[in-house]
Formats: C-alpha cells, structure tokens, sequence
C-alpha cells in the first residue's frame, strides 16, 4: 500500500487528467458527454486495476499508461452501449474491435464508429489504442502474453455485445453463447461464466507477466488458467452485487439477480472466492494475487452503495464475516481512499 499510495495513485491521477483534457475536446457531444462520464464515475477502475504496476514499480513508466488507456477504453465503450442511441449488434462489436486492435499492434485499425450516427471523436479513441500499442511494444515478453490476451479479449468483447442488445434477446444469446464455450468451467452457472468474462484483471495480469523477457507460451498460460473464471468471476459477480438496485431501476442486466436469494448468491460467490485462492497458488510470489482477492472483496463490500439497501448489506455482511486481517486492512484503505483522495 505504501507504493499505492507514493507511486501507483499519483501516476493514475495525472494520466487520467491528461485523457481527461482529450475527451473535452471530442467534437460530438454524445461522444464527449459519455467519455467524461466514464473518467468521472469510474476513475477506481483504473486505480484498482494499476495495482498491478505496483508489484514491478521499475516498469511503471510501461504498465500504469497501459493499463489506464485500456481501461479506460473499456469503460468508455462500456458507456456508449450502455447509454446508447443503438442496439446493433454489429455496431458493439465493432466499435470494441478497438480493444482487440489495442492488444494486436501490428493490425490495421478499423473505423469504429462506422455503423453509429455519432462518428466525431477528435481520435480520441484511435489515441487510446495507440497509447496501448506503444506500451505493449516495450514489453519484451509480450509475444507469449498476446494468444491469452487476444482470448480473453475476444470472449469480453462476445459478453459486451450480448448483454447490450435488445433486452429480449440479451438472456438467449448469453446462453446460446454459454453453450458454445460450455467446456471451460462446467461447473460454473451461465451467469457466473458470463461475469467471468466480463474482468479485465485477467489481462492486467497478463500485461505485468509480459515485462518478463523469459516468459514462455507455459507461464502465461498458467497465468491465463489462474486468473479465469474465478479471479475474473469474483471481480465481476462483487461488481454486479452492489449494483443490483441501481441496475434494476436502469433496466440493465444484472448477474446476480438469476439467483434465487441471498443464500445461494453468498454461496456460489463464496464457491467463486475459494477457487480463486486454490488457482492463484500456482503462480509465482502468489502471497501478491491473494492480496488482490482480500483487495477485491474489501474494495467493493466497503463500497457506499452496500449500506443502502438491506439485501446487498446482508449479503455483503456475511461474506465480510471472520475476515482474515488483511481484508479488514485493505476495507480500511478503500473506505479512506474514497473518502481523501
């Protein structure tokens, strides 16, 4: 925490100011008005996510510009499909071609917005992906890391077009697709799968393993097998859990409101949880990825949003319930970040 706080969290502030510049210059309203939203409501995306710079702080320079700029094409595109003037299939899947562009930087770009009425960014999200290809090329084992990155791109991608298409289409094409993939994690719900493949850590992970000139195809698919589903599972089914009314009014899917109650959501995410400790034992200096599942459950249960509905604080009670301390030490420093910084 103490790197956190002297190197990760100044560094994420001044490139999220600089991205912050560019997106109010965007020349289409919508456009801006949604990058802006997205740096404003989910500037803790790219403060979580940075951790991961902070367990090689000699390729910070590298990894915190990187991980801020995919990120935050994530949460910008995230934003646009959310909020959107379209339901296009196409459409989605096009302008997050973008992300996949981002992790192959010998591609040719493609045109984005092409299949939407709002097209004027000023390049704003071209300049993302190239600031992602040009840390991506100082990255000397990033040749291995590609083939996992791409995966774990391409299945996000399939999530964020399904979840954003018409409302009674969403649920069967998230299950036709579930089938398709049904060999990986058997034992996880439709849902839970779904959610897995809704994470970025997996790929933050990814991005800290390429700074290794010795990793090979075995460690990063080791790394690939330890992050998804359940590192990546946890991450988003937390995420859905204190949202589940703000979704409910808005409208949006919600991966824990196809469990039946509070027991079995505190089950399957208790399952998910010790599955994500059991898979990260493999990995080297693995005591770093445990701290980030503490990390995880204290961030999103220390979240506001859990003291303001009953069934979300009880929920959120009982998986906080005999806490190891370095949970309750992380939950401390969430609860103060937010608060002072």
């Amino acid at each position: 925490m103490s790197r956190v706080y002297k190197f990760i969290l100044p560094t994420v502030k001044t490139e999220l100011s600089r991205i912050r510049q560019l997106a109010s210059i965007i020349p289409d309203p919508e456009l801006r008005k949604q990058a802006l939203a997205s740096i404003q409501t989910k500037e803790f995306h790219c403060q979580g996510g940075s951790v991961y710079a902070a367990a090689n702080l000699s390729q910070r320079h590298v990894l915190i510009p990187l991980i801020v700029a995919f990120q935050t094409i994530s949460d910008y595109l995230d934003n646009l499909c959310d909020r959107s003037t379209s339901m296009d299939a196409d459409d989605f899947r096009l302008i997050h071609q973008s992300m996949l562009d981002a992790v192959i930087p010998d591609r040719e770009p493609a045109d984005y917005y092409a299949l939407r009425t709002e097209k004027e960014d000023g390049g704003y999200l071209l300049g993302l992906v190239n600031q992602c290809r040009m840390c991506i090329r100082a990255l000397p084992g990033y040749s291995a890391a590609q083939p996992y990155l791409v995966d774990l791109v391409g299945l996000y991608i399939d999530l964020q077009v399904y979840k954003h298409i018409k409302p009674e289409l969403r649920e069967p094409a998230l299950l036709a697709w579930r089938q398709k993939h049904q060999a990986r994690a058997p034992h996880l719900h439709w849902n839970e799968f779904a959610a897995a493949t809704g994470s970025t850590l997996g790929m933050f992970m990814l991005f800290l393993s390429a700074c290794d000139p010795d990793l090979d195809d075995a460690g990063a698919s080791m790394v690939h097998q330890a992050y998804f589903p359940h590192v990546c599972g946890l991450h988003i089914m937390l995420d859905y859990l204190i949202d589940q009314a703000e979704d409910r009014l808005g409208g949006d899917l919600n991966f824990c409101s196809y469990y039946e109650n509070d027991s079995e959501t505190l089950t399957r995410i208790e399952m998910i949880a010790a599955s994500a400790r059991q898979d990260i034992k493999v990995l080297p200096v693995s005591s770093f990825h445990r701290m980030i599942i503490e990390g995880l459950l204290a961030l999103y249960l220390s979240d506001p949003k859990v003291g303001q509905h009953m069934e979300i604080k009880e929920v959120s009670r009982r998986l906080m319930r005999r806490s190891p301390l370095t949970r309750l030490f992380f939950w401390a420093n969430s609860r103060w970040i937010r608060k002072f910084l």
